[in-house]
């Protein structure tokens, strides 16, 4: 699948700390509970890919969820894309930056949480950057509709 923001994996290494590149480029996972986001709950600002800086989701949509990880409900509108992972034996739903195809992590459904989609969005600290300017969401919403 090709994504707006295509570059080779040098390219990739020169921008992304190792850890950066493993989990986006190479689809790795942190530990749970050792990510700068797991804990983080800010009521205002946006979370952007760590690649390409796009915006992802808002800290409106976070909720505390117990799983280890950075935990949301929902996404900005077209910034993430899913697709199905078949890798350890089992069938699961992947998300990718919409922009870079950079590796988030991954979506669960009917977990019974209490948010308005019952869809818990597990997504690694190291994929995302944190910005307490919600302006960043408001430049998505204007270049998705030019």
């Amino acid at each position: 699948m090709s994504y707006p923001l295509e570059k080779s994996n040098d390219e990739w290494q020169a921008v992304l700390n190792k850890e950066q590149f493993r989990i986006l480029r190479e689809k790795g996972t942190e530990a749970p509970f050792t990510g700068k986001y797991d804990k983080h709950m800010p009521e205002e600002g946006v979370y952007t890919c760590a690649g390409c800086e796009k915006p992802l989701y808002t800290a409106k949509h976070k909720f505390k969820s117990g799983c280890g990880w950075p935990a949301y409900f929902d996404s900005i509108p077209g910034a993430v894309t899913r697709h199905t992972d078949r890798t350890f034996g089992m069938e699961r739903t992947e998300i990718v930056c919409s922009n870079c195809g950079g590796h988030l992590g991954h979506v669960f459904k009917g977990e019974g949480h209490n948010t308005p989609t019952d869809e818990r969005h597990c997504v690694n600290s190291v994929s995302l950057n944190f910005s307490k300017d919600d302006k960043a969401v408001e430049g998505a919403k204007t270049e998705s509709k030019a």
